[in-house]
């Protein structure tokens, strides 16, 4: 695993360092100089967000030139064709660097996460522009199964969706969130492709673990107070009071904003995932915690058979932190228990 963190960060290093030679700017400015109106240009340049970073509607630029968003949508059309015409003479060192990252990630890549690794935060706009131009490149769109992304043959999706069922199958047989590195898939694709196409599925997302499971699981997605509760005292392991909850839960979400120690008390309380085990300490139901106060977990001791003293308050205090004169002042209660002939308790009969 360490060795596999490491080759991710030196792969990372030196993508940079390829992408520092390769000037977008320059190429798309180049591609976009020779553009015979000055408004097929600008309706180029807000369409891909290239000054604002953020892509503009076909319905707003139509606005602002008072032309229906159908003529806006011709232009870019006609625009895109004529910077197509030119591509092969200024950007066929982009588009080179571009084949090989995207033969690095299988052949396939989420649009989102390509974007950010060939043009970082900057250029993000002039790399969408290049794809956009490059005929081996295709844009597969959003479905609701995959997010968009990018490919140079239909075959690498194929093998993605084939990966991510067999990985889909592997999650549930250990019904646990897992590492990309504990699949045997791993072995046969290398980490990049098997991550690349992990990547596009929207059935599977990374946690805040960094571990991969099943998205509305909350140890991935977690929603709320509670499912983030949830997921501190499952990273834990172990009984927590709530006011220690709400810090972890603080210092999990970095953001200097205090959880309310009540909303996250109020949360516990209502949320049958959760077993209030002590004053005020919350254990987790999967762990083997019944619910109820320590009468009640006392009469699930003695469905079975009647049993002394001693044996009731060693099976409760396995199942709640409390002082055993606790245990022994519930048992005093002869509405609910009492004592045969034998000296064990027993449920009393209604």
């Amino acid at each position: 695993m360490r060795e596999i963190g490491m080759l991710i960060t030196m792969s990372k290093k030196l993508t940079k360092e390829v992408a520092s030679r390769v000037d977008y700017q320059k190429i798309c400015d180049s591609l976009l100089k020779d553009l015979p109106q000055k408004r097929t240009k600008d309706v180029i340049v807000r369409r891909f967000g290239f000054k604002t970073g953020q892509k503009e509607t076909l319905e707003s630029i139509g606005q602002s030139y008072s032309i229906t968003r159908e003529r806006v949508r011709q232009i870019e059309e006609d625009g895109l064709k004529r910077a197509k015409d030119k591509i092969k003479g200024v950007s066929s060192g982009a588009f080179c660097y571009f084949d090989k990252q995207l033969e690095g990630f299988g052949g396939l890549k989420r649009e989102d996460l390509l974007l950010e690794n060939l043009g970082g935060r900057k250029f993000k706009p002039q790399v969408l522009f290049l794809l956009t131009l490059g005929k081996q490149f295709e844009r597969v769109s959003e479905t609701d199964d995959f997010h968009s992304f990018w490919t140079m043959n239909r075959s690498s999706l194929d093998l993605a969706k084939k990966t991510i069922g067999s990985f889909i199958e592997e999650i549930k047989r250990e019904n646990k969130p897992l590492a990309l590195e504990s699949s045997q898939l791993i072995r046969n694709l290398g980490f990049k492709a098997f991550s690349s196409y992990i990547e596009i599925s929207k059935k599977i997302e990374k946690g805040v673990e960094g571990l991969y499971g099943f998205f509305d699981w909350p140890e991935i997605n977690p929603k709320g107070i509670k499912d983030k509760a949830f997921l501190v005292l499952k990273r834990e392991n172990k009984p927590l009071h709530f006011s220690r909850v709400s810090q972890l839960i603080q210092k999990q979400e970095k953001t200097g904003k205090p959880s309310l120690v009540k909303t996250v008390h109020n949360e516990l309380i209502k949320d049958e995932r959760f077993v209030l085990v002590g004053r005020g300490l919350y254990a987790l139901k999967e762990w083997g915690y019944s619910p109820g106060v320590v009468k009640d977990v006392i009469f699930s001791v003695l469905k079975e058979k009647p049993l002394s003293s001693e044996d009731i308050v060693k099976q409760v205090l396995s199942q709640r932190f409390v002082q055993k004169n606790t245990v022994l002042l519930n048992l005093q209660n002869k509405k609910y228990f009492v004592r045969n002939s034998q000296g064990k308790y027993t449920i009393k009969e209604a």
